[in-house]
């Protein structure tokens, strides 16, 4: 394990991996960089790339702050590039996808950025989360009812069926692993916040990221999550969109086949 140290002083943990390109792996809601898709992705890519595979905030061994605000994650994953060389390709996941997106427009040494099936919801088409979703979600957390915020961000989030929330209790490992990151659910909310009410993506929002840009999709995603790639593949400046079934993230990672069109974009 290795750190960096953000802006505001926090450490951020990473494994480092590989040769070639700097390649960063930006997680989204729920996963960390010991997270068994995570790993293997890694592994996959470090054949081509150096992978630099991080912790984001309060999340694995990372550290934190007391106050979270959006800001200081565009700054972490900016003190990823430094370490990185000052420049590097990012991948980011969901929530990471917006993340790394918003780090791109605000002018971090991107190079080329893969952004995999953000959660934007831009129209009436599928599942919406309720307008207080954010606020809900960061009052579960501050009642310390984790396992309460883990169902809500999952059924009323994510659009899951509750049932699939039970079977993850029952699954040995998975929930003790899901409660371990459940605190850092706010961050993801508040990464999305405005971009899940079913409006279209403003048209000037990201115009400063003119990097190279591919928008992954799975064919056997939701409505709401194809729409989404969809309608950021038409509002960015430099952007292609890949559909491709297998690619879809809200099951289990398909690695193998997401390192094959990474490295083919790379």
């Amino acid at each position: 394990m290795l750190t960096a140290t953000s802006k505001d002083g926090t450490k951020i943990a990473y494994d480092k991996a590989g040769r070639g390109p700097s390649l960063i792996l930006v997680a989204g809601a729920f996963s960390y960089r010991k997270f068994p898709g995570q790993v293997q992705l890694a592994k996959l890519l470090s054949d081509q790339f150096t992978v630099y595979n991080y912790d984001r905030r309060g999340r694995g061994d990372s550290g934190d702050s007391s106050t979270y605000d959006t800001a200081r994650e565009i700054e972490d994953l900016q003190a990823m590039i430094d370490e990185a060389g000052g420049s590097a390709y990012v991948w980011g996941l969901s929530s990471g996808a917006v993340l790394a997106l918003q780090a791109a427009a605000s002018g971090a040494k991107i190079t080329k950025l893969a952004l995999h099936e953000p959660p934007f919801v831009v129209d009436a088409a599928g599942h919406k989360p309720p307008s207080d979703f954010a606020k809900h979600v960061t009052e579960l957390i501050a009642a310390n009812r984790r396992a309460d915020a883990i169902k809500y961000f999952m059924t009323q989030g994510m659009g899951a069926p509750s049932f699939v929330v039970g079977m993850m209790r029952l699954m040995p490992g998975v929930w003790s692993k899901l409660m371990a990151v459940a605190h850092t659910l706010p961050y993801d909310a508040a990464l999305l916040n405005g971009y899940m009410d079913g409006k279209p993506l403003p048209a000037d929002l990201w115009t400063a990221a003119t990097m190279p840009i591919v928008i992954l999709e799975g064919t056997e995603s939701s409505t709401q999550l194809r729409h989404g790639a969809q309608a950021l593949a038409g509002v960015l400046p430099n952007a292609q969109l890949r559909s491709k079934k297998g690619l879809g993230h809200t099951k289990k990672l398909n690695a193998p086949m997401i390192a094959s069109e990474l490295t083919a974009f790379f």
